[in-house]
């Protein structure tokens, strides 16, 4: 008799790994525990209610936390044939993930929900508690691959097909949580049809269920509309790069760096060309605009580094990805105390303070930062 649902029984007959597989409702990690418990793991199914209402997260096509999707999940597990259970941890999501989520843009800087949630809820928080009940992994639907070395240690790579790869958002992962992760989806290259193939052949009623996508915590997908709910509506101003107004705002808090519509400036630019946002002042409430030659960014500083294994000892060359469906970039990168400092071979668009930035090594995951602070190409050229 176990004191908590979902423990493995320390007294049954064990068969490969006792593997967790967080189950969202979705067809990938559907495939990802009927191939863990094909292979012999002792698979049981887990779905996180991550909010305390439901009904306000997306559903349908949209959605991976609904009670819509609890029921997908669990009727893939009877299909497969592995115990399930439902683990509410709502509160600690609405912390670290939600009201970081706030906090990040109260203060001008452009978050990622995801990682944060893979960092905070799936790889700590669910790991920590399947650990503590005996499993030996978590298992999920994410495209990446953990490859074991001959030490015994653990490198997080690329997926085999590259353009379903999830590595960007598992980049906070370190080397103990490696040590636990199963990614059993990372390693085929195939298409996603054929996934859904896979889950039709196997019986999985979610073969044909729309992939989730945009923002889970915001039902309506109106992100800005969510922060004014949240933060208040503080009229402010748009100014150019000289400083003159050229628009007003319902809150700084609604633009990112980069963004082109929905400036809703009433007049164009002297040169007619879009203007983009540059700048966000929380502080004084402003926006500034400018031309995107202006973007071009050639270094940064980044905070908060997390390693897929050991620190990189002094300056090297790596690859960066700085948006999760972005490419990568080459970059200079050192570390210094507790400041990750980049300096981009060509110059780049659209970096905003926190953002992730994750570096690579071939298809190695080096480990990833928060951006803090952009060097732009123009201020450097005007110094």
């Amino acid at each position: 008799m176990t004191d908590f649902p979902g423990a493995p029984d320390p007294k049954a007959p064990r068969k490969g790994l006792r593997v967790l597989a967080a189950m969202s409702g979705g067809v990938d990690s559907a495939v990802a525990a009927a191939r863990a418990a094909e292979a012999g793991h002792d698979v049981t199914g887990v779905h996180l209610a991550l909010s305390a209402n439901p009904q306000s997260f997306r559903t349908g096509a949209r959605g991976c936390c609904t009670i819509e999707d609890s029921r997908d999940a669990r009727r893939a597990a009877d299909v497969i044939g592995i115990p399930f259970y439902c683990w509410d941890l709502a509160e600690r999501f609405r912390e670290d993930v939600v009201e970081d989520f706030v906090a990040e843009y109260e203060a001008g800087r452009t978050p990622n929900p995801c990682l944060r949630c893979n960092e905070k809820i799936k790889f700590a928080a669910l790991l920590d508690k399947a650990l503590a009940l005996g499993f030996d992994a978590v298992c999920t639907g994410h495209y990446a691959t953990v490859v074991l070395n001959e030490d015994g240690t653990r490198e997080l790579h690329r997926a085999s097909d590259m353009a379903k790869d999830q590595s960007y958002v598992l980049g906070v992962l370190d080397d103990r949580q490696l040590a636990h992760a199963m990614f059993p989806l990372g390693d085929t290259v195939t298409t996603k049809d054929e996934i859904r193939a896979e889950a039709e052949r196997r019986g999985l009623a979610v073969a044909k269920k729309p992939d989730s996508h945009d923002i889970c915590f915001i039902a309506d997908g109106d992100t800005r509309g969510f922060l004014a709910k949240h933060l208040g509506r503080a009229e402010g101003d748009i100014v150019d790069e000289s400083g003159a107004k050229v628009g007003t705002h319902e809150g700084a808090y609604g633009f990112t760096i980069g963004q082109r519509k929905g400036l809703r400036i009433g007049h164009p630019a002297p040169d007619g060309k879009p203007r983009y946002v540059l700048d966000i002042s929380p502080v004084n409430n402003t926006v500034t605009v400018g031309p995107v030659e202006a973007l071009d960014v050639i270094a940064l500083t980044a905070i908060r580094p997390r390693w897929c294994g050991a620190a990189p000892q002094g300056p090297g060359t790596y690859t960066a990805q700085l948006r999760a469906h972005g490419g990568e970039t080459e970059v200079a990168a050192e570390l210094a105390g507790e400041e990750l400092r980049v300096r981009f071979t060509e110059p780049v668009r659209g970096v905003a303070p926190g953002q992730a930035i994750v570096l690579y090594d071939g298809t190695r995951v080096v480990g990833s930062a928060t951006i803090a602070t952009t060097e732009r190409a123009r201020a450097a050229q005007s110094a």
